[in-house]
């Protein structure tokens, strides 16, 4: 579950208005686990979104996006030891699919982005994010 700190009791007084704003007690509960569901979503679809823009000859570097990511981290890595040379030296389309090759992340995003974000929103209550 997502770690939220909830801040203390903020006093205020200004324009001749007094109050506090406190926190619900049951705040980082209850937001925690809708925003640990969200970035769990986010993880999965940007891997989901990806594979089909990532080089693939044996599978193995698509295989290590998904073996290398801890769903619900935030951290989407792929361990392959080529991963990094494919990603960043290599051209963004191949002579065997036009879709896949380097920077697929960045291509998965312009492609996608919207859609990811209205998914997590969902999990979110409809909330910005």
């Amino acid at each position: 579950m997502a770690d939220i700190n909830v801040p203390g009791p903020v006093h205020f007084s200004e324009n001749g208005m007094e109050g506090t704003f406190s926190w619900s007690a049951s705040f980082s509960a209850r937001i925690g686990s809708n925003f640990s569901q969200a970035q769990k979503y986010v993880d999965s679809e940007v891997l989901r979104y990806s594979d089909p823009m990532t080089p693939k000859k044996s599978g193995i570097l698509i295989g290590s996006g998904k073996s290398g990511t801890v769903l619900g981290s935030g951290l989407v890595q792929y361990t392959a030891i080529y991963a990094r040379w494919q990603y960043y030296r290599t051209s963004q389309t191949r002579p065997y699919d036009a879709n896949r090759g380097g920077k697929w992340f960045e291509r998965m995003k312009a492609a996608h982005k919207e859609d990811i974000m209205n998914g997590a929103k969902k999990i979110l209550g409809g909330g910005s994010i």
